[in-house]
């Protein structure tokens, strides 16, 4: 039987602090427990007196994963160092001279405009099909991630105003505009629809599901693949794809960065600048219509 991992104890100190102080999410915190597991049974516990040397025995160990994967382990590893210097534990970081495996940027994947339009082209039927179709319209208009839209309550939606009261990471609250399109689709569900489906009961919730809860993502995961098929949308499609394709057609469209990074609820503007390099990566591949371009080649 596998003994339990007990985390020594300044590896706890900072787990502590990421969930009371950075209230960091659930998904994060795992992550984080997991890459200071390895690291802490690594080193048997004894974290304080290490140096550069034993952290690159360390990343030479991890020689079986990706470079992705280690660069995220030496993050995590860093910032575990910097709390215990700003809790004046230590005084160097073991790892300020530890080079991270170079990382191939990966775009990521969106719908083109004329892709949102057919997934969004949903056939109105039944109360289900008008939740669904206000919830895609919502996501792509606003850009929300997954948990932020699945966690909605009926009081976040300011219908005078046009605008969403979101919740993101580490709980951090910003507004968000709705377009009219989207706004008109929520109310018709709100006000039409999402009685039927709640049969009368009671809900905060703004989406609610077939077990009369709101949504979770592995249902609304079911939704958007459902509705990719029915489109005939062949791409490997999650709600994150939504939210790629909103940031992506802002850009496209003149939108300024810095607002997009508000709008995503990025901390960091680096994060929201990989939509300029999508943005690019299309400009650069529409460059060879460029008709002297094509006689260039037919010349050579």
């Amino acid at each position: 039987m596998k003994e339990e991992y007990i985390p020594s104890m300044y590896v706890n100190k900072y787990l502590e602090y990421l969930e009371y102080e950075r209230k960091l999410s659930s998904n994060t915190l795992k992550s984080y427990f997991n890459d200071l597991k390895d690291f802490d049974m690594y080193f048997n516990g004894n974290l304080l007196h290490l140096s550069y040397d034993d952290i690159q025995k360390y990343i030479s160990s991890l020689s079986n994963r990706t470079a992705r994967t280690v660069s995220h382990y030496l993050t995590v590893i860093n910032s575990f160092y910097e709390f215990l210097i700003s809790d004046k534990i230590i005084n160097d970081n073991p790892c300020s001279n530890v080079a991270s495996p170079k990382v191939k940027r990966k775009l990521p994947t969106y719908l083109t405009e004329e892709e949102v339009d057919k997934l969004l082209k949903i056939n109105l039927i039944t109360p289900y099909d008008y939740r669904n179709k206000a919830m895609l319209e919502l996501l792509y208009a606003t850009g929300l991630r997954i948990s932020e839209l699945i966690n909605l309550k009926i009081t976040d939606i300011d219908v005078n105003n046009a605008l969403v009261r979101v919740f993101g990471k580490g709980k951090k609250e910003r507004i968000v505009p709705v377009s009219d399109l989207a706004l008109d689709y929520l109310k018709l569900y709100v006000t039409n629809y999402r009685n039927i489906i709640l049969k009368d009961r009671v809900s905060d919730y703004l989406f609610i599901s077939n077990s009369l809860t709101n949504i979770s993502r592995q249902g609304f995961f079911k939704i958007i693949k459902k509705e990719c098929k029915r489109a005939g949308i062949v791409k490997n499609v999650s709600p994150h794809v939504l939210r790629h394709s909103f940031a992506t057609h802002l850009l496209k469209h003149g939108a300024d960065l810095r607002v997009i990074q508000e709008l995503l609820g990025h901390e960091d503007i680096t994060t929201t600048q990989i939509y300029a390099h999508l943005v690019n990566e299309k400009l650069k591949s529409d460059y060879k219509y460029h008709p002297r371009n094509k006689i260039y080649k037919e010349d050579l």
